[in-house]
């Protein structure tokens, strides 16, 4: 199979449909399920002390790796995002493993965010199994994704809407009650090991606001619109997050978000609620309305990553680099329903898993192989590509992407030494779609 390397050869093109509402709606969607769950499984970790510190690195990280990023999408818009900069930087293998990752976190953090989907409905709904709510969510949002990109991008702004202001409610009650002394309580429980083994769950907070360039293609004017996508995206979510980091821990402690007893035992992926409910009990009207719009956010990240995912798996079928099947767009729809429906199927091998901690930080690994090859991508197409068009261009180069660099590359270290089963995981999947691309993908 030989690797095609021009649109032209596309079949069908994708639709220019998205305005800058929309990317904003599609920023911070990909996102805001990490405010709602997930990252609370770090308090565990780390106490309250480890996973701000924790997370104050994470901020500095996607701060300075989301503007540099904004650069490489609006200079190159292309559906694969990092694989289309990694490729253009350095050549196809490095391409393929950047692509690949990004494949990874992609397609391995819906499975997790699932799991949260079925934990909330499951408060309502008790005699459902969580694992059953989790495989209908799939079928019902890959169906959605195949229909068409305007209507999943308006549906993602409309529930993104509802779930920044279900947070903002949320730390409108739950603020007046916030005690700097539950802040306090055992906030450093494991010390500085405590820092690194938080780091995946404080990403958690942020994890996916890159996949905005993966739909620079179906920007109406991604040449601009993509960077002010990524600048008030982030922007918000840095909001919410430090919101919700302190109206949730203030009101008891941090034992008391991420323990379903309050003290030990297991961990539950509904914190919010769990805070919620120490001030307004859990037979409230205002508990129940944050069940049920905190499904909004949960949805909202799913829904949106399983659009991230698509596109960039499209792309990798479209240049060769997998089965051709896969960057095909379905005739009706003009969307990559192949593609959709390979990632479905992955996801949910992960979902039965039933290992949500474990999937998270497979994801982050992804994520900070992304964010370090985009950042190398970044820096050669400065040096090889002078004349390369950049609608814009990254404040405070080249110190705003060497921060990012560093910070990732540190991270993903600090991760893998702290999680190295998973770790051998993460590299036999590269090492084998590796071996597997060179042997039957060769190139041109």
């Amino acid at each position: 199979m030989q690797l095609n390397s021009s649109d032209s050869e596309h079949q069908a093109h994708m639709k220019k449909v998205l305005s800058p509402l929309m990317l904003w709606g599609l920023g911070v969607g990909y996102v805001i399920s990490g405010m709602y769950f997930g990252w609370n499984l770090g308090l565990k970790e780390g106490g309250t002390l480890g996973l701000a510190l924790a997370t104050i690195l994470v901020i500095l990280l996607y701060t300075c790796f989301s503007f540099s990023y904004a650069e490489l999408a609006c200079a190159i818009p292309k559906a694969g995002g990092v694989f289309d900069y990694a490729t253009k930087a350095f050549g196809n293998q490095i391409g393929f493993i950047a692509g690949l990752a990004q494949m990874i976190e992609f397609i391995f953090a819906p499975p997790a965010i699932a799991f949260g989907i079925g934990a909330y409905f499951n408060l309502f709904f008790p005699d459902i199994p969580i694992l059953w709510i989790s495989l209908s969510a799939y079928f019902i949002f890959t169906a959605l994704n195949i229909y068409g990109i305007k209507a999943a991008a308006t549906f993602e702004l409309w529930i993104t809407i509802i779930a920044v202001v279900e947070i903002l409610i949320f730390a409108g009650v739950t603020l007046p009650h916030f005690k700097w002394a539950n802040m306090q309580q055992n906030a450093w429980p494991n010390g500085w090991y405590g820092v690194v083994a938080s780091l995946p769950f404080a990403i958690w907070f942020f994890l996916g606001i890159e996949g905005l360039a993966n739909v620079a293609e179906e920007a109406k004017n991604p040449q601009k619109d993509i960077q002010r996508g990524f600048g008030s995206a982030l922007f918000t979510l840095v909001i919410l997050c430090v919101l919700v980091f302190f109206a949730a821990i203030g009101v008891g402690g941090w034992e008391a978000i991420v323990f379903k007893n309050g003290l030990s035992g297991e961990t539950s992926d509904s914190p919010l609620p769990l805070a919620m409910g120490q001030i307004v009990g859990t037979n409230s009207l205002l508990f129940h309305l944050l069940l049920t719009v905190g499904l909004f956010g949960l949805i909202a990240s799913f829904h949106g990553l399983i659009l991230a995912a698509g596109r960039s798996t499209y792309e990798f079928g479209l240049k060769g680099f997998a089965p051709q099947f896969l960057g095909k767009l379905h005739p009706k729809f003009l969307t990559p329903a192949n593609a959709l429906f390979v990632n479905m199927g992955i996801g949910i091998a992960a979902l039965l898993t039933n290992k949500t901690a474990e999937i998270i930080t497979v994801s982050v690994m992804g994520a900070l192989t992304l964010y370090f090859i985009a950042m190398l991508s970044l820096l050669q197409l400065r040096r090889n590509a002078p004349n390369l068009a950049r609608p814009f261009s990254v404040p405070g180069y080249p110190w705003t992407p060497l921060i990012a660099l560093v910070l990732s590359g540190a991270s993903f270290l600090l991760i893998a030494y702290n999680n190295s089963n998973l770790f051998f995981i993460y590299a036999g999947i590269i090492l084998i779609c590796l071996l597997f691309f060179k042997l039957f993908f060769p190139k041109k």
